[in-house]
């Protein structure tokens, strides 16, 4: 995972994980990028993929939740901890805490971008979003944040809805949300408004990135 080239989520973690933390996962993306210019990197795939197209099936009403993440805990023992946690946090914002109402929902448009950061030679990846239009026709796009720790929270996320924002100018931004998936809490900018500072503020926090993980490499 070079963080030239990395998801949103990836990035917002670890933006906002503390200095300790932080090293070490700019220490393994070091790593990684030295196994890849060597050739020893393998496919891997994406731990949380299995997880969020079972989500995005539930929502459709395609697939039952529990029944999804019991079969994914006995196929895998690796998704043991996590998934429960997982589908516990996205089932909590779907029953309990979703605004939208107008049912039954039908699959939206597929979104995904490679958002350029102004001034930087950095891209960030946006896909896989949850995607439903409503009984009324509207569409709501929910990008998921998995990570345990740290939690998004509101400074990142209006850093996230300031990039969603940028990367898909054609959807209304105040159906664009982020979704802390284990801890069912969505962010969206009517509840979490942008200050007007986000583009600066990101791009620092990027660049701080990418120069700390440089110290580190040439260190």
């Amino acid at each position: 995972m070079a963080i030239e080239s990395i998801p949103l989520r990836k990035l917002l973690k670890i933006m906002f994980l503390d200095a300790r933390a932080q090293r070490s996962s700019l220490v393994r993306d070091i790593g990684t990028d030295a196994a890849r210019a060597a050739g020893r990197t393998g496919n891997g795939g994406d731990f949380h993929q299995p997880f969020w197209s079972d989500a995005k099936a539930h929502a459709l009403g395609e697939r039952d939740l529990h029944a999804s993440v019991t079969a994914r805990v006995a196929s895998n023992r690796h998704y043991t901890n996590l998934y429960p946690r997982l589908r516990d946090g996205f089932l909590l914002w779907w029953n309990e805490r979703r605004r939208w109402t107008n049912q039954p929902f039908r699959t939206g448009r597929s979104l995904s971008a490679r958002f350029q950061v102004p001034g930087l030679d950095a891209t960030v990846k946006i896909d896989n979003l949850l995607s439903v239009q409503d009984g009324g026709g509207v569409e709501h796009f929910v990008y998921p944040y998995f990570s345990e720790e740290p939690a998004l929270g509101e400074h990142a996320a209006r850093l996230g809805l300031w990039v969603l924002g940028q990367a898909f100018p054609d959807v209304p931004h105040e159906e664009l949300r982020i979704l802390d998936v284990i801890r069912g809490r969505t962010f969206s900018i009517d509840r979490n408004p942008l200050t007007g500072g986000e583009e600066e503020d990101f791009r620092e926090r990027y660049v701080q990135l990418l120069t700390r993980r440089d110290e580190l490499r040439d260190g």
